[in-house]
């Protein structure tokens, strides 16, 4: 029995894919046991900016005013007449108590100074007939000194009566609530058809929007690292000159936790007269314009107070600074594609950009995108990232190195087919 020979383009195609494997596996052990690739990273070059020297706050608003609403008599509320939550001008209705009872406590006091009145009049007529009579030695001294002291407690009848009345207007006009000062209110805490109280509960509260403060902690060091600081409206000579005079507002700039930058301009209108033993820090206010009505109190805001001339210094891009326990690094990449640790001192973020206050010059390029496949000390792959205007990268971090030992997709795929 004759065993069937193997074609010849079958024999050279089973050679062919052993020789494959063979070479397959002999890179993958050269993988394996060579120095290891050098990842790809995006690298971007440290710019310098001349900038004002800055310090930068966290705060909260304020209103400038706040008012809890509270009734000044006791009764049954009778209306309210606002819209929760809608701004109110100074003067407006509120909340209506009902007045009844107050009109007639105001018509008995009327009608008691009216009858104060009437006997004052007898009594001053009386007293004029007593002294034509004394004259005429008609009466008594003592029934004229009567007559007299009967002027006297008459009149000082009327005064009370006065004020009784005036005590009764003013328990008329409480009936009504009005609002003490121009701003929002907050919603109705009592429902028509409640007593209230004098002074309890709280009707509302109301807060000024016309304006609104910031109010932040200044550190100690910051605090005497300025030679002048805002007190009132006033600026103070660090001497501690009273005769010193004034001068303008420090001015700050303010933006809210949704804003990338700083929009909004204001004054320190306040500094505190001590600093805080448990805190380390002093209080300060500034004040912004809020027409447009954009700030609510209680809003999270961040303060940057200008802290001298402008400057030439050193930006890198936040994203690019890396923390190691209690410092703060950066990788750079010189011209042996080498990935060196820098330790840096931080200054205030700048557009997106931080400032460096030393550990790193103008220039020197600096790893931004691949930081986590990057060891200091080990070579990398480094691809310069194009940077707009202010120094920010704008490419696309570079794609991950492919794992040791898998092959090329095109390879991949002439091995499928």
């Amino acid at each position: 029995m004759n065993t069937p020979s193997i074609p010849a383009y079958a024999a050279l195609r089973l050679v062919t894919l052993t020789l494959a494997a063979t070479l397959a596996g002999c890179d993958h052990s050269q993988a394996q046991n060579g120095p290891p690739m050098a990842p790809p990273v995006g690298v971007a070059p440290a710019v310098q900016r001349t900038l004002s020297a800055t310090d930068e706050f966290t705060g909260r608003l304020e209103a400038t005013a706040t008012v809890d609403v509270r009734s000044r008599i006791a009764g049954t509320l009778d209306k309210v007449h606002f819209r929760e939550g809608q701004e109110v001008a100074k003067g407006a209705l509120l909340f209506s108590i009902d007045p009844r009872a107050f009109n007639a406590e105001l018509a008995r006091m009327q009608a008691q100074l009216a009858s104060a009145r009437s006997a004052a009049e007898l009594a001053t007529t009386e007293l004029a007939r007593s002294q034509k009579l004394l004259e005429l030695r008609a009466v008594s001294q003592q029934e004229f000194d009567q007559a007299s002291a009967s002027v006297r407690n008459t009149k000082a009848a009327v005064d009370a009566a006065v004020a009784a009345v005036t005590s009764a207007r003013l328990n008329v006009e409480y009936s009504q609530i009005r609002a003490p000062l121009a701003g929002r209110v907050s919603r109705a805490n009592v429902s028509v058809g409640n007593l209230v109280g004098a002074g309890e509960p709280v009707l509302t509260t109301l807060v000024s929007m016309d304006k609104v403060y910031a109010y932040f902690d200044i550190d100690e060091g910051t605090y005497l690292k300025y030679g002048r600081l805002v007190r009132g409206n006033e600026r103070v000579d660090e001497k501690g000159d009273k005769g010193a005079k004034a001068g303008p507002a420090m001015a700050v700039q303010m933006g809210l936790s949704s804003e990338a930058g700083l929009p909004h301009s204001g004054v320190i209108d306040f500094i505190d007269n001590r600093l805080t033993p448990s805190t380390g820090g002093i209080r300060a206010r500034a004040v912004f314009d809020n027409k447009q009505r954009q700030f609510t109190p209680g809003l999270f805001v961040r303060i940057r107070l200008a802290a001298g001339a402008p400057a030439a210094a050193v930006l890198v891009p936040d994203r690019a600074i890396g923390t190691d326990q209690s410092k703060r690094f950066v990788l750079v990449v010189g011209a042996d594609k080498v990935a060196q640790f820098r330790e840096i001192t931080l200054g205030p973020l700048v557009d997106g950009m931080r400032v460096v206050s030393s550990g790193l010059k103008a220039g020197e390029m600096v790893v931004v995108s691949g930081l986590q496949r990057v060891r200091p000390g080990a070579p990398v792959t480094a691809e310069v990232m194009q940077v707009d205007d202010k120094g920010m990268p704008l490419a696309t971090p570079p794609k991950p190195a492919a794992p040791p030992g898998a092959a090329p997709a095109s390879a991949a795929a002439s091995r499928a087919a």
